[in-house]
């Protein structure tokens, strides 16, 4: 029995009692719609394809309704009798294709050689939020619009947007890489895709009475070794990732110099660092008798240490550098919680910030902290103004009378000047 597919006949298909029934469309060869014992109503097609009948699902109704489901038989019909192409077939290798979860889940076995900050923020990332809003999605199937919509999503954070969607463009690299994928639907606005939320550099820095709370907490705090590394970088100003990863056959106290391999670097490449005095005497004073490997050892003893992340809280919470946080708690009325006001790495702005308001160059101060481009160390060229304002104001002193005027000598004539005059 033929006729034409309607809302009408979806509800009186519905409606019936009947077990197994299948109405073919007296409009367009092999659409129908089924009914099955347990009562589910679906629309399918027939078609043959090598030699075969074969039946594609469409979708089940109320999902799908009468006209939608004929618009979907109508645009495929054509491609199998024209092209021979057959949807079911095609339906299976897109179930087999590898969707954006296979691909996170693959991505972060790469990352095991990277820091366990590292590690963990890409976890939580991935977990939080990549594959809730888009694990599901085959990786064919993505476009730039999905990632707009992730992005739209974390607008009310633009710093950790920003840095999902760098984790994200990382991932369809590394899928093209691997042939999962031709092109990168994260890829930055500097390439042609999704623009990044706009990002005012972080000023945050210790002043001097910061800084002596800091060096009083580090003194009493029960771990010296952790607090030896805190002091390193602070001295220094190196990445935290740089100090762990340091060795003793890294530094020549007598020459008062630092040798960071490349492959420590951020940049990649080979740095030179010349040490403080103060840098010489702490390194003196934990130099072993036989200095060899790891300068911060973890807990097993041999291999170097990979965090300070603990010890970092509980040194600014000793120093009052740390917010309290109360949040409502299921057992408890209250869960108090610290979180230190300044990042391990702002004792990195904190050593070039001061360096830079004391009147030390800023290229100077970008050799020191390893910044390959100037630019970079121009994010402190404001903290520069005490040091201007000190030359300006030995004009106004001299210009006041409080000091005595500059001396301006006039360069003598040579002979030849003298008779050309006269």
């Amino acid at each position: 029995m033929a006729e034409k597919i309607t809302q009408r006949t979806i509800k009186n298909l519905s409606n019936s009692e009947s077990g197994t029934r299948i109405v073919w469309d007296s409009e367009l060869k092999g659409f129908g719609v089924r009914r099955t014992d347990a009562g589910a109503v679906t629309f399918i097609l027939n078609y043959r394809a090598h030699g075969r009948q074969r039946r594609f699902k469409i979708g089940r109704a109320p999902e799908w309704t009468a006209e939608a489901a004929r618009a979907e038989a109508a645009k495929i019909k054509p491609k199998i009798d024209s092209e021979g192409f057959d949807p079911l077939e095609a339906k299976q290798k897109a179930a087999e294709e590898p969707t954006v979860a296979d691909l996170a889940d693959e991505y972060l076995k790469t990352r095991e050689d990277k820091s366990a900050s590292t590690k963990r923020n890409d976890k939580a990332a991935i977990g939080e939020i990549i594959k809730p809003r888009l694990g599901k999605l085959r990786l064919a199937a993505i476009n730039t619009r999905d990632v707009e919509g992730l992005k739209a999503m974390l607008q009310a954070t633009p710093y950790r947007a920003n840095r999902v969607l760098a984790l994200l463009s990382n991932m369809f690299n590394k899928a093209i890489e691997w042939e999962w994928m031709t092109k990168n639907p994260a890829r930055s606005e500097k390439k042609g895709g999704v623009a990044r939320y706009r990002e005012e550099k972080r000023e945050r820095w210790l002043k001097d009475d910061e800084l002596t709370r800091l060096h009083e907490a580090l003194a009493k705090y029960s771990d010296q070794k952790a607090a030896n590394a805190i002091r390193l970088i602070a001295l220094t100003g190196s990445r935290k990732g740089e100090v762990l990863k340091a060795t003793w056959e890294e530094f020549d106290l007598e020459r008062g110099e630092w040798t960071k391999p490349s492959h420590h670097t951020k940049q990649k490449k080979l740095e030179h660092v010349p040490l403080s005095e103060a840098a010489i005497a702490l390194l003196s004073n934990m130099r072993p008798e036989k200095a060899a490997g790891p300068v911060f050892l973890g807990r097993d003893g041999k291999a170097a240490r990979v965090g300070l992340r603990k010890p970092w809280m509980q040194v600014c919470k000793a120093a009052g550098l740390c917010q309290r946080i109360e949040k409502p708690g299921k057992r408890r009325k209250k869960v108090i919680k610290w979180k230190p006001l300044f990042r391990i790495h702002d004792l990195r702005h904190t050593f070039a910030s001061h360096l830079v308001s004391k009147g030390t160059s800023l290229q100077i101060v970008g050799k020191l902290i390893g910044h390959t481009q100037a630019s970079t160390t121009m994010r402190y060229a404001h903290l520069a103004n005490s040091a201007l304002r000190d030359a300006a104001n030995n004009f106004g002193e001299i210009f006041d009378g409080k000091k005595p005027p500059l001396q301006v000598v006039t360069p003598r004539k040579d002979a030849r000047q003298e008779r050309a005059a006269g």
